[in-house]
């Protein structure tokens, strides 16, 4: 059989299996020859950064979510895999299909009408197990139905909002919905996974992507800020105050110990985007020590090249020196680790 034809089959074998499967259990079919990189990729919150309504456990668990804001009431309420957004004044309403779910734990939905699309003015926060107003949108104050359904998105947030949340949703600067997969895939950080998968089957290697890690730590804070929000994005877009906490490269970029050219303070250093995030304080010590090493009993001088060790701790770094920062909204306090790495004072204002 020529290569070509074994390509073929191939794909459309491939195809078959997928047939009945969940994007979330759908194996990647880099996991022939990358198996660790994939295994639990797919269940990670960017792997399952956008969800299809009938695959959210969400809406299984939480059949009917309700909310009253102001003069509109907001109901959230699931059929079987159909999933409908309502907003209703008491004497109309307004209810759209919700196709796409945004977001793994904390979620708001984009939807669609009339072709055009919209930011649902209300998401689901788990720290209340409900509905409130979306993050960003506090300030709005709608008067209609139209203006209540949601925050209008220009075709450029559309794309945006797409493109970071889900892969080959956007191609030549277009939308294209047809062609979308849920949820951050090989493809969407490895640009070329699909023509080297054709190459490797014909036995070429040559074509693998570049790999990441021979990136430096400037070069990946501004790849991943692509969609976490580089520095100069936040710095244009002049988004001040506790609300860019949640833009970790712009975070880490101002800090005292970060150097563009030292992989030891790149995100993903300390942050495998193959597997879920770590939450324990005490596995990122190894990290911190990279740089910061322990001055142990008896020892006089540390290595020149290394940075000051901590007088007052050797664990739990990040407890101190990457504060939990919380974002007040209708729906309580949003936490988010500050990866602005300082020494973090009791009551001082918050850096920008």
């Amino acid at each position: 059989m020529r290569c070509l034809d074994l390509v073929t089959v191939l794909l459309a074998a491939a195809s078959v299996q997928a047939v009945g499967q969940t994007s979330s259990t759908r194996q990647s079919p880099c996991a022939r020859c990358h198996q660790a990189q994939t295994l639990h990729q797919a269940q990670t919150p960017m792997g399952r950064a956008l969800l299809p309504a009938g695959e959210n456990p969400l809406f299984k668990a939480n059949p009917k979510l309700a909310v009253r804001k102001g003069s509109f009431t907001y109901t959230v309420e699931t059929h079987g895999d159909n999933t409908t957004y309502t907003v209703s004044d008491g004497s109309r309403s307004v209810s759209v299909p919700i196709r796409w779910t945004f977001g793994l734990r904390m979620q708001t939905w984009i939807i669609e009408q009339n072709g055009n699309y919209y930011e649902s003015m209300v998401s689901y926060y788990p720290s209340i197990n409900g509905l409130e107003t979306t993050l960003g949108d506090e300030k709005l104050t709608p008067l209609t139905l139209q203006e209540a359904l949601g925050r209008a998105l220009s075709q450029t947030e559309t794309r945006q909002c797409f493109s970071c949340h889900s892969s080959n949703a956007v191609s030549h600067g277009q939308l294209t919905l047809n062609s979308m997969q849920p949820g951050v895939t090989c493809e969407h950080c490895h640009s070329g996974t699909s023509a080297h998968l054709l190459d490797a089957v014909q036995g070429n290697f040559d074509s693998a992507p570049p790999s990441l890690k021979k990136l430096s730590s400037e070069k990946i804070s501004n790849f991943c800020g692509q969609c976490h929000r580089s520095w100069a994005t936040v710095v244009r877009t002049g988004t001040h105050g506790v609300a860019n906490v949640r833009f970790q490269p712009y975070r880490l970029a101002n800090s005292k110990c970060f150097d563009g050219a030292d992989g030891r303070i790149s995100c993903i250093a300390c942050h495998d985007p193959h597997n879920d995030l770590v939450q324990d304080a005490s596995s990122y010590d190894a990290k911190c020590t990279a740089c910061h090493q322990v001055k142990t009993a008896g020892q006089k001088n540390l290595e020149a090249s290394s940075a000051k060790s901590c007088p007052v701790a050797t664990a739990k770094c990040t407890g101190c020196h990457m504060p939990k920062v919380g974002i007040n909204s209708a729906a309580g306090p949003l936490i988010f680790t500050d990866h602005t790495i300082r020494r973090a004072l009791p009551g001082e204002a918050y850096p920008n």
